[in-house]
């Protein structure tokens, strides 16, 4: 036993210098050990938060969008009327009425204490009568100050007095998540406001308008909420909601605004001149493809616009612009979509304002100036 105590310690002692080398040096063992790195912050910074609540948003904005009632009578079918199987139920002493009257909803947004309201166009379109409906209890009968169907915007005029209105903000430094939230009429329930985020811009070929740069958002939007306010955290209006995506007819999370800044400019034009007037060069244009892009000698990912067709005696025309070319830039901005943004940048243009065009012609680039012209009426 004495022996065993003796040799124990020094075996026990090796074990332990053994297990700690190998803790420290494990390639030792001939095995590779995966060493997991995981960066870590020394203090954690505090998280931004926002507004636990958006009543005050709402209090300036809310006031400012209004109910749309509208009634349009429409001429009754009179096959039936006129089905001699059908007349002996009806009685000739009270003919039936030849006339039915449909009512349909929607909300709209008060811009000016002077009484203008916008709306879209598809909720007021043939409408004989127009009735707006304030939150304050108020009601008046609106007329028509002009219609713009190409962005589905219209213009309403109401004589009230003290009229509550609504700030504008400019939407070009709109980012996708931030916080929006929706006023309107959903349904004819009232006024209801939801919440949601910016989920996309510059939406377009969504086949909604002839112009498209739609805001889309998550925020709930519902039938009658057409023509009613988009607005940010600070009450300021971003859009009018116009349109949803749904396979339900109700909201999916998917709904579509006209940017404000869109809504100002055909303001004004329907305000001063009774339409909107756009710039115009007289071509037609189609999205350049990878195949096409190598047929003509450039790289497969190159964007662009290939210039299909030419209106003679077009502002295209008269600066030389000729079919084939492709378009690369429009005043230094590149081709990035199928060419939607572009032909929105020329329609935003006055007559009698420059475009320079980028094109690539005959294996070289080159720049032409075309001096805009107003769209023709004719003209889809």
């Amino acid at each position: 036993m004495r022996i065993l105590s003796f040799l124990g310690w020094p075996i026990l002692t090796g074990i332990l210098a053994a297990a700690l080398i190998l803790q420290l040096y494990p390639e030792l063992t001939g095995s590779s050990k995966t060493r997991v790195e995981i960066r870590e912050v020394s203090n954690r910074a505090p998280s931004q938060q926002g507004p636990h609540s958006y009543a005050d948003a709402v209090d300036l904005a809310a006031p400012a969008v209004v109910n749309i009632y509208t009634r349009t009578r429409v001429e009754a079918d009179d096959t039936v009327l006129n089905d001699p199987l059908y007349r002996p139920y009806f009685n000739s002493d009270t003919p039936p009425e030849q006339e039915q009257v449909h009512a349909s909803l929607g909300s709209g947004v008060i811009i000016s204490p002077q009484g203008y309201v916008v709306t879209n166009n598809h909720v007021i379109a043939g409408a004989d009568s127009i009735i707006v409906a304030l939150r304050d209890g108020r009601e008046a009968v609106a007329s028509v100050v002009g219609t713009d169907p190409p962005t589905d915007i219209a213009v309403l005029k109401i004589s009230l007095s003290d009229l509550p209105d609504i700030t504008l903000a400019p939407t070009d430094q709109l980012r996708v998540g931030d916080v929006v939230l929706a006023i309107g009429n959903p349904f004819g329930v009232g006024q209801t406001v939801t919440q949601g985020i910016i989920s996309a811009t510059d939406r377009n070929r969504l086949g909604l308008s002839t112009y498209e740069d739609f805001i889309q958002t998550d925020a709930a939007i519902n039938p009658g909420n057409s023509g009613g306010a988009l607005i940010d955290p600070a009450g300021n209006l971003v859009g009018i909601n116009t349109a949803i995506f749904s396979k339900s007819g109700g909201s999916e999370g998917i709904g579509f605004a006209i940017p404000s800044d869109l809504v100002q400019q055909v303001l004004q034009d329907l305000i001063e001149r009774g339409r909107v007037v756009r710039g115009w060069v007289g071509v037609e244009a189609q999205a350049l493809n990878p195949k096409l892009a190598e047929s003509f000698g450039l790289d497969p990912n190159q964007r662009g616009l290939i210039i299909a067709g030419i209106y003679r005696n077009s502002p295209a025309h008269e600066a030389g612009l000729q079919p084939g070319d492709i378009l690369l830039a429009l005043d230094g901005n590149p081709i990035t979509d199928a060419g939607h943004s572009t032909m929105n940048a020329i329609a935003r243009l006055k007559p009698g304002e420059t475009a320079r065009f980028t094109i690539y012609r005959d294996g070289q680039q080159q720049d032409i100036v075309v001096t805009t012209s107003e769209r023709p009426a004719n003209v889809n």
